[in-house]
């Protein structure tokens, strides 16, 4: 089949088998056109990754205005950010691909080996955080697996993306290539059942292990659709077999708390209709599970146990975020322990909870539940203004909860933006609107063969 034709149908069969239908309507609840705000986020979103890149090295900044070093996984999600702003003309394709090229090649060509200092990555992964300039490791962060997962992602997303037969695209998909075949995945795997989270020169590999369920799946899809250096064939029942299925506030699912274990992986893979065998069983697949995943963390906000100022049903979100000083307060007679960045979210499994409000955990989600998640963003918005909303979109996080013991300040709102939190608000608003980097990604041999490895059947993987 020619590659014209292939994605002419995937493109026509995901619409038809879709398990929860996207609605591009600009007012999803019903009441507000939204068409203005989610052009003005997308476009603010967008310019943060174009404009704040470090030229040299081609990294995204883990946060700014704070500038402390780069994030291979805002890297990852500045990629896709890039084929957005050509889709939705704010640059030029040429711009786009040159910008791609030169990150590739940087990482191309950036210090691999397995010294403690002056080098960028090993085996194909690489450091979590990398310095300006340079692209060296960050002080001695660790080679981190998942957050080359989320590179990888991203990469992979320009190899399927930029197909025109010139010299410039052609490279890109060369180096793509290149970049994800040199990845060791089996060797991350330490000779165990799960695969380590990383790995220092100083100490070997890290104890903590990928087990299911997080944002990992993404990672263990690609590990087992690389032909060079793929995981064992049992990865993905053992993946699975940790899971926990749990119901919270009404809403039986597979848990995890933060919010973004249930988006990063589908930033980049459609799951809508697509199952694996512990999905066939429940019935449902993992984006109708992220979908519970948002109401069941808004419903928790909205019941709000602990009593935290201005909760409400569109003031919630809780994931993986900056917090105001690490401090206890006392909230309505009990000692409230606040957090500086901290994995916040409510599950079954646990509730990390300090008042603290990301507007990525609604951003994240907007595929998934549109018509509770695009309000939310737009009533923060509008009722903290300039306060949380400038010009690159939506600051981090606040907390109106918070009082500072030493100057008596009330309430919080966060200084910079964060890569990692900017990149599913601008994916999965795109995602929601056009499918744009599902598509692109339903056409990535090494994806369709990671999903097919595991398991996955069903919907558009059925029609390739």
């Amino acid at each position: 089949m020619k590659k014209t034709s292939l994605i002419s149908v995937i493109l026509f069969f995901s619409m038809l088998i879709s398990a929860v239908t996207i609605s591009c309507n600009r007012n999803p609840d019903g009441k507000t056109d939204y068409s203005s705000f989610l052009a003005d986020l997308k476009r603010k979103t967008f310019n943060y990754f174009w404009e704040q890149v470090d030229i040299p090295s081609y990294g995204i900044p883990d946060r700014f205005p704070t500038k402390r070093f780069t994030s291979i996984a805002a890297t990852g999600f500045g990629i896709p950010s890039y084929i957005i702003g050509i889709e939705n003309n704010f640059i030029s394709r040429e711009d786009a691909a040159t910008r791609v090229l030169k990150t590739l090649e940087w990482f191309w060509n950036s210090k691999q080996g397995d010294q403690n200092a002056e080098i960028s990555g090993y085996k194909g992964f690489y450091y979590h955080f990398l310095t300006y300039n340079e692209g060296i490791r960050y002080k001695n962060v660790e080679l981190s697996t998942i957050d080359t997962g989320l590179l990888m992602a991203g990469i992979l997303t320009a190899q399927s993306y930029f197909t025109a037969d010139n010299d410039m695209e052609s490279s890109i998909r060369s180096l793509a290539d290149s970049l994800f075949l040199r990845v060791e995945w089996d060797w991350a795997m330490n000779g165990q059942e799960w695969m380590s989270m990383g790995w220092k020169p100083e100490t070997g590999f890290l104890k903590s292990q990928w087990d299911g369920y997080n944002e990992a799946m993404v990672l263990i899809i690609m590990a087992m659709g690389s032909p060079r250096h793929p995981i064992h064939d049992s990865a993905w029942n053992s993946w699975c077999k940790t899971y926990q299925w749990e119901e919270f506030y009404g809403q039986e699912h597979l848990n995890f708390s933060p919010l973004f274990g249930h988006q990063y992986s589908q930033m980049f893979i459609d799951f809508r209709g697509i199952q694996d065998d512990y999905m066939r069983e429940k019935g449902i697949d993992y984006f109708e599970n992220s979908r519970r995943a948002t109401l069941s963390n808004r419903a928790y906000c909205i019941d709000n146990p602990s009593g935290f100022e201005n909760y409400s049903d569109n003031i919630w979100g809780l994931t993986a975020c900056d917090g105001p000083k690490g401090q206890t307060q006392i909230v309505h007679g009990d000692t409230i322990q606040m957090w500086t960045y901290k994995a916040r979210g409510a599950s079954a499994l646990r509730i990390i909870d300090d008042g603290t409000i990301a507007p990525t955990a609604a951003g994240g989600s907007i595929p998934f539940a549109p018509e509770i998640c695009i309000p939310a963003l737009y009533s923060m918005k509008e009722t903290y203004g300039e306060l949380l909303y400038q010009e690159y979109g939506f600051k981090d996080a606040f907390n109106i909860t918070y009082a500072d013991q030493t100057t008596g300040e009330k309430a919080w709102f966060d200084k910079d933006y964060l890569g990692i939190d900017q990149g599913p608000i601008l994916i999965q608003l795109e995602n929601y609107e056009t499918e744009l980097i599902w598509n692109i990604l339903k056409t990535n041999k090494y994806i369709i063969k990671g999903l097919q490895s595991a398991g996955f059947r069903g919907g558009w993987l059925d029609a390739i």
